[in-house]
């Protein structure tokens, strides 16, 4: 339809879409903050002790590690095989031609700085989801050992939490018409052909994410057995949603409400889930690589083995922490380049349908997570049958 409309038009009409879309996101960034914290705190609160909360800490973390690992790696080596950027022979630009993306530092100093909040109040309206968990770390493990002293407030942030899941209930019914939406707006900027422009580097890009779902299914198997299924079924509808809406965030208060319906607890689903935002957001890591080696290709720059290792180990830190960052991939991605001398100003290269990719790499986050939170609840012996949980709750609701 948009193909008969003159490009202001197209353009007017792609702003007025977007409208519907902006402030869908923005009614979920509204939530994430308070539900993160109080799940959180509700989740250290309830594991009990903080014996029990180093173990379960270490065997979440210990997960996240591999499946950066595997993320980063399956990214490289696609990449490596498909060679997506080849042919295209790009010049070199002059050294002071940049992108709109500014790189952020790479140390390893300033990371362990920012994970600290200057001010909690500050961290939540910036919606800065790694130093919220930081924050809510902390609290928890305060609250718990308080011991009897600490319950109402554990009970508080345990009512809070349900409050806000309530209040997403509200803000999902939206949920549809915000998709129509954000499919209208970039079609209507960007038309249909931009995908053909690029077509080895999406088609590349989705193959490595159709593998790592592979991978992280079958790990997931390997754990919990043939449940897996049933958690395929149970977390489609927050994956579609993070998909449609190319937002991870979106698809939040969704998963967690769906992997309490598939038998995880809720303390270990509070504990790991928003832990996950920060340290496992697995199809954004496989994307820092494959973009980066992607536009070094175009370039026609060379990286060896051991400069792609280097690329490995310095993502695992700087990727870490993107969650509720807008375009964090990019400017991770431009932060990359700089590192390795290839032209920043390649960042350009996908701009142009980077919205398509996110899609991608947002629903694979929801799947990375959801599969880290079962395998967790399975290894604490948390892990409730899918039908089992069912019939519980049809039973409360006869009782009642």
């Amino acid at each position: 339809m948009f193909q008969f409309v003159p490009k202001e038009g197209q353009e007017v009409w792609a702003a007025n879409f977007k409208i519907v879309t902006d402030v869908f996101l923005r009614l979920i960034k509204m939530i994430i903050a308070p539900l993160v914290f109080a799940t959180l705190v509700a989740g250290i609160a309830h594991i009990g002790d903080t014996t029990t909360l180093g173990r379960v800490g270490i065997k979440t973390m210990a997960w996240f590690l591999a499946a950066s690992l595997v993320s980063l790696t399956l990214g490289a080596v696609i990449a490596s095989l498909l060679h997506p950027g080849v042919g295209l022979n790009l010049p070199i630009p002059p050294a002071d031609a940049v992108s709109d993306i500014k790189p952020s530092a790479l140390t390893l100093k300033d990371f362990i700085i920012h994970l600290v909040p200057k001010s909690i109040v500050e961290a939540m309206a910036n919606n800065e989801i790694l130093q919220i968990v930081v924050f809510s770390i902390f609290f928890g493990v305060a609250v718990t050992a308080m011991g009897e002293e600490g319950k109402p407030l554990a009970d508080l942030a345990d009512k809070v939490s349900h409050a806000m899941l309530k209040l997403t209930g509200y803000v999902m019914s939206l949920a549809p018409l915000a998709v129509f939406a954000a499919v209208a707006a970039v079609i209507a900027t960007k038309g249909l052909a931009v995908l053909g422009t690029y077509a080895s580097f999406i088609g590349g890009f989705y193959l490595a994410l159709v593998i790592l779902w592979g991978l992280l299914l079958l790990a997931g198997f390997v754990v919990i057995g043939p449940a897996i299924g049933n958690l395929i079924a149970r977390i489609r509808e927050p994956t579609l949603l993070a998909f449609s809406t190319a937002s991870s965030e979106a698809a939040y208060p969704k998963t967690m409400e769906q992997l309490e319906k598939f038998g995880v607890s809720r303390r270990i689903a509070s504990f790991v889930l928003p832990l996950g935002y920060s340290f496992n957001l697995d199809g954004s890591m496989m994307y820092c690589t494959f973009a980066t080696l992607f536009i070094a290709q175009a370039y026609g720059i060379h990286l060896t083995v051991p400069q792609i290792a280097t690329m490995l180990l310095l993502l695992m830190v700087t990727s870490k922490g993107m969650a509720g960052v807008p375009r964090a991939s990019l400017v991770v991605i431009a932060a990359t380049l700089s590192f390795f001398k290839i032209p920043e100003a390649g960042i350009l290269l996908i701009l142009a349908v980077d919205h398509f990719l996110d899609m991608g790499r947002s629903a694979t986050n929801v799947i990375g997570n959801s599969v880290a939170t079962a395998v967790v609840a399975k290894w604490e012996g948390d892990l409730t049958d899918d039908e089992l949980v069912a019939d519980q709750k049809a039973g409360i609701k006869n009782q009642s």
